[in-house]
């Protein structure tokens, strides 16, 4: 397998919102199971990962101290507004047709 690959700016933002909107997450466990999904392909590192939740959380993602994490620590929980499940879908549905148009070039090249 080959290394784990660098997230293009901008779409990170909606592999978050895409993760938390099947259940509330903290950001370590949004980190971990992107990297999961992705069979280990894309890393999200702290970095980003943080600077990323705090520009959702402006507009599109609650953010709380629902629970505790390892060793009893609180940890914050991020999950999806209303808001932000219409904006999810909208840019889902945008991805969706640069992928299919990249895609096409690249196979008709």
């Amino acid at each position: 397998m080959g290394k784990p690959t660098d997230l293009i700016q901008g779409t990170l933002d909606l592999l978050i919102l895409k993760t938390i909107a099947l259940q509330p997450m903290h950001g370590w466990g949004i980190a971990l199971r992107i990297r999961q999904l992705s069979k280990d392909v894309l890393q999200v590192n702290q970095g980003a990962l943080y600077p990323a939740l705090h520009r959702l959380v402006a507009a599109w993602v609650d953010q709380s101290q629902l629970g505790r994490f390892r060793n009893n620590r609180r940890a914050k929980y991020y999950s999806l507004t209303r808001a932000g499940d219409k904006y999810l879908k909208e840019q889902q549905a945008s991805w969706d047709r640069l992928s299919l148009a990249i895609n096409f070039v690249l196979e008709n090249a």
